[in-house]
């Protein structure tokens, strides 16, 4: 058998042979390029939770408006959600079915850290995370897969000993003599 010539290993590189006939199998890769995720299991938690928050929801909005358990259990369930910022209001539970896993990776650490402008690209990000350039308050993050809540955004930092903060320091003429050491 001969070896492939290039563009056939490109097309052949993005075609996954052994999940072929699952009909999400095409969005699932799409979604995973698209945020970088290196763990698919990280996709199938989000997938999983969201099930589970779409099935609560279903629940509670077969309870009668009036009834003070749905009342409290959807206040506290909106509160929590638009805490992690899966949600943009806590208006009602209709946003709540129709969340999707892509909601989940637009919280992750390396989105943020591009929309945030750290870094350009999320492979940069993820290699930035890996390699501890980056902390989330006193704490130095070495997970990627780290959801950031809406609190959590104020505190994405450079490391204290990151050279990359260094560099950002000197070029901006704020570098201290104390931060060299």
């Amino acid at each position: 058998m001969r070896s492939l010539k290039y563009h056939e290993y490109k097309l052949l590189k993005k075609s996954d042979f052994l999940q072929w006939k699952r009909e999400s199998g095409r969005r699932e890769s799409a979604i995973i390029r698209r945020y970088y995720i290196q763990r698919p299991e990280d996709y199938h938690k989000y997938n999983k939770i969201l099930g589970k928050l779409t099935k609560l929801a279903h629940k509670l909005l077969s309870l009668p408006k009036d009834d003070m358990l749905r009342i409290r259990i959807t206040d506290d369930l909106l509160n929590k959600l638009f805490d992690i910022g899966l949600l943009a209001t806590k208006s009602n539970l209709d946003q709540v079915a129709k969340l999707t896993a892509s909601a989940f990776c637009r919280r992750r650490l390396p989105v943020m850290m591009v929309r945030l402008k750290y870094a350009e690209t999320m492979k940069e990000a993820v290699t930035l995370i890996e390699q501890g350039h980056i902390k989330i308050g006193p704490e130095i993050v070495t997970d990627p897969a780290i959801i950031v809540t809406r609190n959590m955004e104020d505190f994405i930092t450079w490391a204290d000993r990151s050279k990359i903060r260094r560099k950002v320091l000197a070029y901006n003429e704020k570098l201290d003599d104390y931060d060299v050491m």
